[in-house]
């Protein structure tokens, strides 16, 4: 069995957090509604429902069909390699490391250079670029700032030593205890995309000056791509953003992002180009003009949402507070039914989930992470077979 009380910085202000015992294991999950209706009573007119789009059924299912691999230590990025396997980025002892989906052997690659973990820092979201699997991009918290950077991946040269000196992409996003932002993603116009946190400075998410609380839009050479942005020599993409912890794309080229609330609503948001997404004016849904209203929400002691992924019709996020895995179908760019949450309590902090390609997904705790209260085997990646 398994009981969690759930640290968390907003948890003082919300108050104790108490989840049911559950029990552990592989099975089937039915899944189960927000246990408080979380949508207004019509959609943002952003999301509005595609009159031609077919909608994902209102219920699915989540299976877990084996546990991949275990004892992973703050594991925070993952990302597949086209040719098979996993990397895995450890927040606070700064390595990343390659998982054999088939048999969970776990071989390090290396430790990435100047990581300072503290909080919520360290190193982060990791992404490869879908023309070359030899190349590793990382995100990282440093003595100075956030930034993005590349190394070769040499997977001939010894264990340990299979990293290149890091390439610096883009540096300079600011940095804090709280609100690092840090996943990064090559989106299906081959850029290179990151979500960053305004480091607990509420107001740099309005400043379109600043690299935090935004998401950003770049070459994979770190340049600004010259067009596709709202302003050509800028990185920005949207702004107005708290701390952005997801990043995925739908069937329609259409990009996603979760993002932690403060006290009250976190945010499934459908993202546009230089539009404004409310932080620090607005948090859920609060119909203040100028402003994106998120397709869904969330209480933040059920999600504390953490990584994306779409598949199937549907998006899939993984709740870190909440310790649940939600799915949110789609009718194109709207929700086509109330959001279901599985495996409630049974693996604990969720960190990232990712397509794996085949219409199923991984999906990786964060029990170590320092908030969760790790058991034997934490933390752990899963196989999921979901409808």
């Amino acid at each position: 069995m398994r009981s969690r009380y759930l640290p968390s910085v907003r948890a003082a202000a919300a108050g104790l957090v108490v989840l049911a015992l559950v029990t552990t294991g592989c099975s089937d999950d039915s899944g189960g509604p927000s246990p408080e209706k979380s949508r207004s009573a019509s959609p943002s007119a952003e999301s509005g429902p595609d009159a031609t789009a077919s909608a994902a059924p209102a219920k699915g299912s989540v299976k877990v069909e084996r546990t991949i691999t275990t004892r992973l230590k703050s594991p925070w990025g993952l990302a597949p390699l086209p040719d098979g396997g996993l990397l895995v980025s450890q927040r606070d002892d700064g390595k990343i490391l390659r998982v054999d989906e088939r048999n969970g052997k776990k071989t390090e690659l290396g430790t990435v250079p100047g990581v300072q973990a503290s909080g919520e820092g360290g190193l982060l979201g990791i992404a490869v670029p879908p023309d070359n699997a030899k190349m590793v991009y990382a995100y990282l918290t440093t003595a100075s700032d956030n930034r993005i950077v590349r190394m070769v991946y040499d997977p001939e040269k010894p264990a340990g030593r299979q990293l290149g000196a890091p390439d610096t992409v883009l540096k300079g996003i600011p940095k804090g205890e709280i609100h690092n932002g840090g996943r990064i993603a090559f989106g299906p116009d081959k850029m290179l995309y990151a979500g960053t946190g305004e480091s607990g400075q509420g107001g740099l998410a309005q400043d379109k000056e600043s690299l935090g609380g935004k998401i950003l839009r770049m070459t994979p050479d770190g340049d600004p791509p010259g067009q596709g942005n709202p302003e050509p020599d800028s990185y920005f993409y949207s702004y107005g953003h708290r701390n952005v912890q997801g990043l995925a794309w739908d069937a329609e080229k259409r990009l996603w992002a979760s993002e932690f609330g403060q006290n009250t609503w976190d945010e499934l948001n459908l993202i546009r180009p230089g539009k404004n997404y409310g932080w620090p004016e607005a948090e859920g849904r609060e119909g203040k003009s100028g402003f994106v209203e998120p397709v869904e929400q969330w209480r933040t002691a059920d999600a504390s949402p953490s990584g994306i992924a779409v598949v199937k019709g549907s998006v899939w996020m993984a709740g870190l507070r909440g310790e649940r895995l939600w799915r949110i179908p789609l009718k194109g760019t709207a929700p086509a039914a109330d959001p279901q949450a599985f495996l409630e309590g049974r693996y604990g902090r969720l960190r990232t989930v990712v397509a794996d390609g085949s219409g199923g997904l991984w999906l990786m705790s964060s029990e170590t992470d320092g908030r969760g209260s790790p058991e034997k085997g934490d933390d752990r990646i899963l196989k999921l077979k979901v409808s």
